[in-house]
């Protein structure tokens, strides 16, 4: 009897406790609704001249429309001079294929192309960076990953925000674009209702201080002030590291009012599931109390616990319905502020479920797979390799 009692006491208090906690999720996500319109309707900043600049793109496979995407940062309506530098550790990489559809359409286009296979630590993508940096002829650099693309005006409102006093980086946050698959619309789902509104909601609330790899603009004095790039090459959160040091140089870290689309391409769950939670446990290494606190981001699967530990009660299944009321705000809200359409609304519960799981995992592991390699992390976010792990597999 007392066993069933306290079995009692802990279903109760599961019960109420994640209620509660959906409960604030719901108010999450209604002020996320609408901090999205507020942020996405903020004038950028206009440049105040039109400095060279060197786009540096690290280059790794023949990935989803790729010469698409680097064709989006060649067609910029920016009027200064623009050099554009792509990197590959290995010159048989077949990413080079698309770098040649660009030089051949673009023949007039200063494009540099470095095959360095120096390392300098685990982090493949801060070697390509490094290798390429000697080649840049310009003061300002956008690194630029490669599956991301572009508006034409994006130069212009990037430099913009650079010239800014007291601002050192400029960093862009992101929404998804994927071809017409299932897999890819899920992670399309995850990045444009999920991730885009935390970041949104994280600046307002002036608890974020996001840096995203995607883009990253510096000018190379603020580059040799932080101590270059060759330090990051243990992190797994590079981009969060570098926008560390840049903060704690004195300068701040600026993310203006529009958003870069990234390429969300895993194609099979599987592939789904090893990026999710590699960028799960990357936000846990770079943001560790921002992590835990962001359980209150998924009001619809703690109603789901709330119903299952209440054993069906009624006001749970009323949670539910806020819940998805909330969210469909939210899709409804952020489609407006980004111009996207959104057709998978009733798959949208099926995936909240799915990325509250992908959370979950994410406390019990610190190992990330990242194209095609194993890493532990440890607490300081440095990456190490799985040496025996990686040796048994050869």
């Amino acid at each position: 009897m007392a066993q069933l009692h306290v079995a009692h006491l802990f279903f109760a208090f599961a019960a109420v406790l994640s209620a509660l906690c959906s409960g604030v999720g719901i108010v999450y996500t209604v002020s996320a609704s609408f901090l999205m319109r507020r942020f996405f309707s903020r004038p950028t900043n206009a440049p105040v001249g039109f400095p060279a600049v060197s786009i540096i793109t690290p280059l790794h496979g023949d990935e989803w429309q790729l010469s698409e995407n680097l064709t989006s940062f060649v067609e910029q309506d920016y009027p200064g001079p623009v050099q554009y530098i792509f990197g590959v550790h290995d010159r048989a990489d077949s990413a080079l294929v698309a770098v040649d559809v660009v030089r051949a359409r673009f023949p007039d286009k200063n494009i540099t192309v470095v095959v360095d296979g120096t390392l300098y630590g685990p982090n493949r993508k801060i070697a390509n960076l490094t290798n390429m940096l000697d080649r840049a002829q310009h003061d300002v650099l956008c690194f630029a990953d490669s599956d991301v693309r572009v508006s034409p005006g994006f130069l212009r409102d990037i430099v913009g925000a650079l010239q800014q006093p007291g601002v050192g980086l400029v960093t862009s946050a992101y929404r998804g674009m994927c071809a017409s698959r299932f897999w890819p619309r899920v992670s399309r789902a995850m990045t444009n209702y999920h991730f885009l509104p935390g970041v949104v909601t994280g600046l307002a609330i002036g608890r974020a201080r996001p840096c995203f790899g995607q883009i990253i603009v510096i000018t190379r004095a603020t580059l040799l002030r932080i101590g270059g790039l060759a330090q990051f090459a243990h992190h797994l959160a590079e981009d969060y590291a570098i926008g560390e040091a840049v903060r704690r140089s004195g300068l701040t870290v600026a993310v203006p009012p529009f958003t870069v689309r990234h390429a969300c391409v895993e194609t099979t769950f599987s592939r789904l599931i090893a990026h999710e939670l590699r960028w799960s446990r990357t936000i846990r290494a770079a943001d560790p109390s921002g992590h835990r606190g962001a359980v209150l981001m998924h009001p619809f699967p703690l109603a789901l616990l709330s119903l299952m530990f209440s054993s069906g009660n009624l006001l749970a299944f009323g949670l539910i319905a806020l819940t998805l009321m909330a969210r469909a705000i939210l899709v409804w809200q952020t489609d407006r502020a980004t111009g996207e359409r959104y057709g998978g609304f009733p798959w949208l519960p099926l995936w909240d479920v799915l990325q509250f799981a992908i959370y979950l995992a994410s406390f019990f592991s610190s190992r990330v797979s990242w194209r095609g390699r194993r890493f532990d992390v440890d607490g300081d976010g440095l990456l190490s390799p799985c040496v025996q792990r990686d040796a048994s597999l050869k």
